[in-house]
């Protein structure tokens, strides 16, 4: 592109020059010739009135004389009636330039300039005119190297920018090129990669979230399983199918949680629930899980409270929360029930270490963990909870202690029952 552009203006140039460097050529030889015509005309005619007004002076007329009166480059001849002729300067030789005066004594005067002089002229003004032209010329050159590498390198570089884009590196130059046309373009491609960006980080966030989320309904159904299969007695079969299938239908939910999620995180579908029944639903799935480790999981406060947000939402934050301590913590966890003015809060705490002092508030960041983790269950816990209006805050560092704030409803006609604790 960049040959095609200076050969272009390249052309344009030479074409401009050509037909306005001859017609100047033309004119210019045409005014020299007639310039140098008038000029011998018009010393014919100096040299007459000079002749006319010594003869009628009665003054002498000689070569000496009237010598001063001639340029050293032409040559006069005049005739006076009855008188030799005079010459002044040399006759030149080859083709002349003339004129010839007639005076008003009778006297004759011939003034010639050898035509060589008007050559000269004519092939000086003709290299003014080719100089100029080479200057066009290189002038021209540099401006259209000058534009084509404008125009030429931004194309480039929004060509290396879609190559980018193609293979997977999505972050825009915001880079400008002071053309309209070519700003346009960046502006399209900027726009694109920023939507590709968070399209990409969309699709990481869905995935991890999605191995993150779906790795505890999974190892729960798998025990449920496992359990099947190690028993002959048909009635423990039948519960733990019951349960199984009740664990499968909230992996369907978590599984289209997520997929909500991913399309607007600020989707959510708040609806009144028993809180009892999520809380009791996570306890009956973690026990075996800490029976396992050597750990207890108990869950006190008040009963009966009704909560305004999505239940397998609530699931998911509890169990992130449940598990959080279960890899990070350790001794009893405690699930514990209250109600803070128009709020109802989960709290759940464990008699681990806590949080590290340099992570602080963080700890609800992706990919911040105090240990080999992911770092991903609490900031989606976080991501769950805001959906559906509620929070969830670290009430305590040391021992831990986090707690899910809801919106409260009504309580039932019988009242919320004392706090007491089940294990």
């Amino acid at each position: 592109m960049r040959r095609r552009l200076i050969n272009s203006t390249l052309a344009v140039v030479l074409v401009v020059i050509a037909v306005f460097g001859v017609s100047l050529v033309i004119v210019e030889t045409r005014t020299i010739t007639t310039s140098a015509q008038e000029r011998v005309e018009s010393e014919a005619v100096r040299l007459a009135s000079i002749v006319d007004s010594r003869i009628i002076g009665h003054e002498a007329i000689t070569a000496q004389v009237l010598g001063d009166q001639v340029d050293s480059e032409r040559f006069a001849l005049i005739e006076i009636p009855g008188r030799d002729p005079i010459q002044i300067g040399t006759r030149p030789a080859g083709d002349v330039i003339q004129a010839t005066e007639q005076g008003e004594q009778g006297e004759t005067v011939t003034v010639q300039e050898p035509r060589s002089s008007v050559t000269n002229e004519v092939w000086r003004t003709l290299l003014m005119i080719a100089a100029v032209a080479t200057l066009a010329v290189i002038a021209a050159v540099l401006l259209a190297v000058r534009q084509a590498n404008r125009l030429a390198s931004p194309l480039t570089d929004l060509a290396e920018t879609a190559e980018r884009l193609g293979s997977g590196d999505p972050r825009p130059r915001h880079k400008r090129y002071g053309v309209p046309e070519l700003d346009r373009v960046a502006d399209v491609l900027d726009s694109s990669a920023e939507r590709i960006a968070r399209m990409l980080t969309a699709e990481r966030r869905l995935a991890a979230d999605a191995s993150h989320q779906l790795r505890t309904p999974l190892t729960a159904l798998s025990m449920r399983l496992e359990e099947i299969t190690l028993t002959d007695d048909p009635d423990t079969v039948k519960e733990e199918a019951t349960i199984a299938l009740t664990q499968v239908e909230r992996l369907t939910d978590v599984v289209e949680r997520l997929l909500t999620n991913s399309r607007d995180p600020r989707t959510g579908s708040a609806v009144s629930f028993d809180l009892d029944e999520v809380v009791k639903q996570q306890l009956e799935e973690w026990r075996p899980a800490y029976r396992s480790a050597g750990r207890a999981i108990v869950h006190s406060g008040k009963q009966n409270l009704r909560a305004v947000g999505t239940p397998g939402a609530v699931a998911q934050v509890l169990a992130a929360l449940i598990e959080n301590s279960l890899m990070h913590g350790g001794g009893t966890v405690a699930l514990r029930t209250r109600i803070a003015g128009n709020q109802v809060v989960i709290e759940v705490t464990d008699e681990g270490p806590g949080v590290p002092p340099e992570l602080g508030t963080r700890i609800f960041e992706r990919a911040i963990s105090g240990r080999n983790s992911t770092g991903i269950g609490l900031a989606v816990a976080r991501d769950l909870a805001e959906a559906d209006g509620g929070r969830l805050e670290m009430l305590q560092a040391q021992p831990p202690v986090f707690g899910l704030f809801l919106s409260s409803t009504p309580r039932t006609p019988e009242g919320a029952q004392e706090e007491r604790t089940v294990r």
